[in-house]
């Protein structure tokens, strides 16, 4: 396999953003929030204020008492699209569930038939999860319309404005993702209703546990027409330590990693612990570990590995090198018992790189070589894809327009504003990038304390809250 890399997609710009912004105080820091609400119109109440108790009263929506867990249609996300609903009622939005369990929240504005704007993020949760992760694109852009309700200037929006808290993004019960965002951009297919989870229920079975007689029509008349729609605006945690490292709230978003899923099974012979011979065992847990190791050899230094054989050169593979990001999240082994040599051992892997061609050209080598590894030690094994996106690069009009409206807001919290809004990239995948199969997009990163997401430990300052919700409300009001 041959591949080529640009430095366009590369890294490199990440890494002269860290170089090129001089380490500062953090915006913010040394201001009192009084001092700040003195300043007036900037709606501290309902953009900082209520927005925060917003996501405070989400984070305890919970199908698990012990930590936050959502996963798709389930209880906790019945009860979260009630409340959400509610509050899009509350900022005077129509207010509807599609048949895949998606909210909506919509204005007409002042031209009803021109294009609308999307913007929104993602219900669903992964396990023992923080609570902005999606929740708070959601909360912002209801709170920043809501400001704009009370104001009485909702209805002189210049085209309908459509709020959209999507269903399922993270994937976790059946792994895979982009339910909500996939259905609303035509390109969920009708097979993934028959995927099953590992109780063997499928999407299928679960909407019509709600009520949802989900079939290939239904999924046809959820796909937006494209001419229908102006653009998708996503806000949403950075889940990373860069912001927080030059010191700004807010960053604008240039484009986003593309990501592979794998399930990898890996079947052995099955045998008692204390009575088979190591030099007879045919043991798929110790070839899921070599491979697993080789795994992370491989995504450390894939300059190594991708060259050998005329894979890629090595230019390419060092540009490769400062993106690609590969991780084991889950592994399950049977029977799984202490005395019991496993019959079956099944893992998973999660590739992301900014460069499409690299990232399937890991693919391709690791796939090689894990079947290397089984034919040494005789052991059988399956990769199956579970999940391949893209990576999406977004709108460079529609992000000048995010940037000037961040820098706006910021301006407005704090006069003396010197540097620029930051412009970096996303190693996370998020709901923008199914969206980008159906209309132009943009997203707007808020700082995160520690870079920390996926965990109890996420955390967003109250003000950088606010800071987003009026960044929202600024780029609402200049469309």
């Amino acid at each position: 396999m041959i591949c080529t890399f640009t430095l366009f997609h590369s890294f490199i710009f990440f890494l002269y953003l860290l170089i090129s912004t001089p380490s500062r105080a953090s915006l913010f820091s040394g201001i009192e929030t009084g001092d700040l609400e003195k300043k007036g119109d900037l709606f501290p109440q309902i953009l900082r204020d209520e927005a925060v108790a917003r996501l405070h009263e989400l984070g305890k929506v919970s199908d698990a008492s012990e930590y936050l867990e959502r996963t798709f249609l389930s209880p906790a996300t019945t009860r979260a699209i009630d409340l959400i609903r509610k509050w899009m009622e509350d900022a005077g939005l129509r207010t509807w569930v599609d048949e895949m369990g998606n909210v909506h929240g919509r204005v007409e504005g002042a031209n009803a038939n021109t294009e609308a704007l999307l913007i929104g993020s993602h219900m669903d949760t992964v396990i023992d999860a923080g609570k902005f992760d999606g929740a708070l694109g959601i909360v912002s852009a209801i709170s920043a319309l809501k400001v704009m309700h009370v104001n009485g200037n909702l209805q002189n929006l210049r085209r309908p404005v459509e709020v959209i808290a999507f269903c399922d993004e993270e994937g976790v019960r059946f792994q895979t993702t982009f339910l909500g965002s996939g259905a609303i951009a035509g390109i969920l297919s009708a097979t993934t209703l028959e995927i099953p989870d590992k109780k063997n229920v499928t999407i299928k079975d679960v909407l019509k546990e709600n009520s949802i007689e989900a079939t290939e029509e239904s999924l046809l008349k959820l796909k937006y027409d494209p001419k229908s729609v102006w653009g998708y605006v996503e806000l949403h945690i950075e889940q990373g330590p860069v912001l927080e490292q030059v010191g700004f709230p807010l960053g604008v978003v240039k484009g986003i990693a593309g990501q592979t899923r794998l399930k990898v099974t890996v079947k052995g012979s099955q045998g008692h612990a204390g009575t088979v011979p190591m030099s007879m065992r045919q043991d798929p847990m110790v070839a899921a570990a070599e491979q697993i190791v080789l795994m992370e050899s491989l995504c450390k230094h894939p300059e190594e590995y991708l060259s050998y054989g005329g894979h890629c050169s090595d230019s390419s593979t060092k540009s490769l090198s400062s993106s690609l990001v590969c991780t084991v999240g889950e592994i399950s082994t049977w029977p799984s018992a202490s005395n019991v040599i496993p019959g079956q051992v099944t893992y998973t892997v999660d590739i992301r790189a900014i460069d499409d061609l690299g990232r399937e050209a890991v693919i391709y080598d690791l796939s090689n070589r894990i079947y290397q590894i089984c034919d040494k030690r005789s052991v059988s094994c399956l990769i199956e894809h579970k999940h391949d996106a893209g990576a999406v690069i977004c709108d460079s009009e529609l992000s000048s327009q995010l940037k000037s409206a961040a820098y706006s807001a910021l301006k407005r919290m704090e006069d003396d504003i010197q540097d620029e809004v930051p412009i970096l990239m996303s190693g996370a995948g998020h709901d923008a990038m199914a969206m980008s199969r159906l209309t132009k997009v943009a997203m707007l990163f808020v700082r995160c304390r520690g870079g920390i997401s996926h965990s109890p430990q996420e955390d967003v300052l109250d003000n950088d809250i606010w800071a987003a919700g009026l960044a929202t409300l600024s780029f609402l009001e200049n469309l």
